[in-house]
């Protein structure tokens, strides 16, 4: 194996900085490092062949996202062209491509490649990363993988990468067509077809509607129900995309609006028993019983037991109608293996030709299947032998020079996820620039969070998940492991996590090397955050917007437009 083969016949020398993953939190990263910093030798690995992450692999009929585009998109990159209030897959792609096109990112992109496992040397205080390439013209440089070695090393794979599979006895002996929902393939047919969907949620809810309006039948397999919201989606006018456009202001400020709208909402997805969490119960179960007008019976079946936000809530217009058209049957029962034919659920067999499996991914196996090994050989399964766990969610015990976006504990339930990877990337920059500047001048430098920092951040956020949505005992959901540890979400809004990564504690970090002491003696770097909300004091008047939004929901429910019903 050749060491660092593919990067150092183009670039004459290794990375400074290694970054896994060309998805929104790479890609933000990069260009933070470009908008902040001298550092140009950088390198973005990406396993696909294409930028995007989440929004490459999901390509499944009806796949959108379910926060509002103006909210769901950088702060730096506004988007005032937004063609619909909930953006498609193809938008946002599309979106994501053009700001990699503006920043000159293809150029430090390398697709094709999988980093299997990556090694701290704490002889040289670098990262060995492994890579392996899986095919296009980096075959051609590369064909046995590489080594690449970096001061720093940033894990931008997310937590929706990589798909899971049910455990379903015989699945492979079905001989019609199984697809993942993260795995479409459009050319196998479905129309006139007898379809299963194993999942119901988010993504399913997506699915069954454009499903069913050309297949012969479609059987919905429900395990457990789901809490669903209007979603009152529509297209966005020619006029105020040319307000947005020419009138930045006005963009701001309803971005703004939407901000404070979401925030408002956290009572009633996370605290349990709230008022809000019961007016949000209420006005679910109306939602349901208006639409399943056809099909009474189905309201039972499609309640939960447990409070809404303890699962992700689906936000559709058009679920509920789906499941009342005469051609969709919701399954309920027990499913207990697979045919060459078909789905056996409780000793009958439903005969299929298509199976779709809306199962969703491996969400409490960060980094996974990269194997991880820090100080003195340290497997990162040895420094999380009870689930994942990082201080802030960015950094992990036992691996210097390292960080992660979207890691453990920085999922929301009520928010867009892009506020929270540019709070992070913000703060990671900072800790490259310490490395960068420190090996610039001929120094070393080390930075990894103490032990007690750790520890004691995870009891506080453990301590109050205990007390959301999140924690409920009637559900589970993939906000949790199988010992129940919430290792997915964060305990609280956007802001209060904004302001704690707002500022650098290095006395909470263990810091060695050569300039250790000058970075001690800053004692904090003050970094700031991207202050979007329109109302500074937002927090203590949350209870009254949060009103005001439920009664707009209680309005779509009543009185929404006919396309709803």
């Amino acid at each position: 194996m050749s060491t660092s083969l593919a990067w150092e016949s183009n670039h004459g020398k290794d990375p400074d900085v290694l970054i896994i993953g060309a998805g929104i939190s790479g890609i933000c990263t990069a260009i933070n490092l470009l908008r902040h910093t001298p550092i140009r030798n950088f390198l973005l690995l990406e396993k696909g062949s294409q930028i995007g992450g989440t929004w490459n692999d999901n390509q499944y009929p009806g796949c959108c996202c379910d926060v509002w585009s103006h909210l769901y998109s950088l702060s730096f990159e506004p988007n005032p062209s937004w063609s619909r209030e909930y953006p498609g897959q193809e938008e946002i792609h599309a979106y994501l491509k053009r700001v990699c096109q503006k920043w000159g990112l293809y150029s430090f992109i390398q697709f094709n490649s999988v980093v299997e496992d990556a090694r701290w040397d704490g002889e040289t205080l670098k990262w060995c990363s492994k890579v392996r390439v899986t095919g296009g013209k980096s075959e051609e440089f590369a064909k046995e993988g590489y080594v690449i070695k970096s001061d720093y090393l940033v894990s931008a794979v997310g937590q929706l990468n990589m798909p899971y599979y049910p455990d379903i006895p015989g699945l492979g002996e079905f001989k019609g067509t199984v697809m993942h929902s993260a795995r479409w393939d459009w050319s196998k047919r479905i129309e006139g077809l007898n379809v299963g969907i194993i999942g119901n949620g988010a993504t399913a809810a997506q699915i069954v509607p454009e499903v069913a309006k050309t297949a012969k039948t479609l059987t919905v397999f429900q395990r457990t129900p789901n809490w669903l919201v209007p979603r009152d989606d529509k297209k966005i006018s020619g006029m105020r995309q040319a307000l947005y456009r020419y009138l930045p202001p006005i963009r701001r400020r309803y971005r703004a609006s939407l901000m404070d709208f979401r925030e408002s909402w956290y009572d009633a997805a996370v605290v349990e028993d709230s008022d809000l969490n019961n007016t949000m119960r209420d006005l679910c179960a109306e939602l349901m019983t208006k639409q399943l007008v056809d099909k009474p019976e189905l309201v039972a079946k499609l309640t939960p037991n447990y409070p809404p936000g303890c699962k992700r809530i689906i936000i559709s217009d058009d679920y509920y109608p789906a499941l009342n058209r005469q051609n969709v049957e919701l399954n309920t029962g027990t499913i207990e293996k697979t045919t060459e034919t078909g789905i056996v659920v409780e000793g009958k067999e439903i005969k299929l030709d298509v199976l779709i499996l809306a199962t969703g991914f491996k969400t409490v196996q960060f980094m996974y299947p990269i194997k991880i090994y820090g100080e003195n050989g340290r497997s990162l399964e040895d420094i999380w032998p009870s689930g994942a766990r990082a201080y802030l969610g960015i950094t992990v015990e036992s691996l210097p020079n390292f960080s992660m976006l979207y890691g453990p504990n920085t999922n929301l339930g009520h928010n867009s996820i892009i506020l929270m990877i540019e709070a992070q990337s913000r703060y990671i920059t900072e800790m490259i620039s310490q490395v960068h500047h420190a090996r610039s001048n001929g120094h070393t430098l080390s930075i990894t969070p103490s032990n007690c920092t750790v520890e004691t951040f995870n009891e506080e956020i453990q301590e109050r998940l205990q007390k959301s949505t999140f924690a409920s005992d009637n559900c589970n959901s993939w906000y949790k492991n199988e010992d129940g540890v919430i290792t997915n979400n964060w305990c609280g809004n956007v802001i209060e996590y904004q302001n704690r990564v707002s500022a650098i504690n290095w006395k909470e970090y263990e810091i060695t090397g050569s300039c250790a002491e000058t970075l001690l003696k800053k004692d904090k770097s003050r970094l700031g955050r991207v202050v979007e909300e329109s109302n500074s004091a937002l927090i203590p008047i949350a209870g009254v917007v949060s009103m005001a939004a439920l009664g707009v929901a209680a309005y779509l429910v009543r009185y929404g437009p006919r396309r709803i019903r």
